[in-house]
């Protein structure tokens, strides 16, 4: 039976108070997994850092970090790549004030190169970004390359379980979205699919890539090129179906963090919660 944790993807939508008492809120609602986005850039402080990260040990809630969107460790320029490997440091310091989980971050893209150069780019990075969390003695907070929406991104399931056979301590963030919206909706219509996920990460990486596995879900729309936005779960014409993610993780019996990246984030991250407790019951809900 698994054990699964929810909670959204930022500051709650409906709660209007400093980042520091997002956990209090969260533990008030019923959810508990929080998601920093530091997507536009690692801005906070030390002080605030540590702040929230006792917060979120005193009520309870799971923190992890979305680095910036502004990663392409696939590049071929010496100065993006440098860049990236920066923000990815900056993001690694941040984890470790806040005793965040799993540093979450979109790998790069293949302009400018072919897919397995992009990949090899990658990893060469990773692997300069590895000595750092080294050195600040920070390798419980894991490395998470994400799953990404767009076709012109590397980010599969399989690259990325590559990526983390050659780094420590780093598994795949599956969004289910994303990997709906780059396969043009014909992955991840079924229980299966979402097995076979699961199956594969540990496999090829060991029961510690799955325990827990961090993931992120919404509803989305795609074209050509993949995803192009997100949805919520009341949305019609949209998928993936939560359900069926919430009963492969059943089926594999895998624990996991659920991240809303729905537009209503912890609404949704909610409703997400009542729908696994339907399926398995009370049992499989982390509270």
């Amino acid at each position: 039976m698994p054990h699964l944790r929810f909670g959204p993807a930022g500051k709650p939508i409906e709660y209007k108070g400093s980042m520091q008492g997002v956990p209090k809120f969260l533990r008030e609602i019923g959810l508990n997994a929080l998601e920093y986005q530091a997507v536009r850039g690692v801005r906070i402080s030390e002080e605030k850092a540590r702040e929230l990260g006792s917060e979120a040990k005193k009520y309870d809630i799971v923190l992890s970090i979305h680095a910036p969107y502004y990663i392409n460790l696939g590049s071929p320029v010496k100065k993006i790549i440098e860049s990236s490997i920066q923000r990815l440091k900056e993001s690694i310091q941040a984890g470790l004030w806040m005793d965040a989980t799993i540093i979450v971050f979109h790998p790069g893209y293949y302009k400018g190169v072919t897919p397995s150069e992009a990949l090899e780019n990658v990893i060469n990075a990773l692997k300069i970004v590895e000595e750092y969390r080294e050195s600040i003695k920070a390798t419980h907070v894991w490395l998470g390359p994400e799953t990404t929406g767009r076709t012109s991104q590397v980010g599969t399931v399989d690259e990325n379980i590559a990526i983390c056979m050659e780094i420590s301590n780093c598994k795949p963030v599956v969004d289910w979205a994303h990997i709906y919206a780059r396969n043009m909706g014909k992955y991840i219509t079924s229980v299966d699919h979402v097995i076979e996920v699961i199956e594969k990460i540990e496999k090829e990486l060991g029961r510690k890539a799955v325990s827990p596995l961090h993931m992120h879900f919404s509803k989305i729309e795609y074209g050509k090129g993949g995803e192009r936005e997100h949805h919520t779960l009341s949305e019609e014409g949209y998928g993936p179906d939560f359900s069926i993610v919430c009963k492969g993780l059943v089926e594999t019996g895998v624990d996991g963090i659920i991240i809303s990246e729905s537009p209503i984030l912890e609404k949704d991250a909610i409703v997400m919660k009542n729908i696994c407790k339907e399926l398995c019951g009370v049992e499989c809900i982390a509270d």
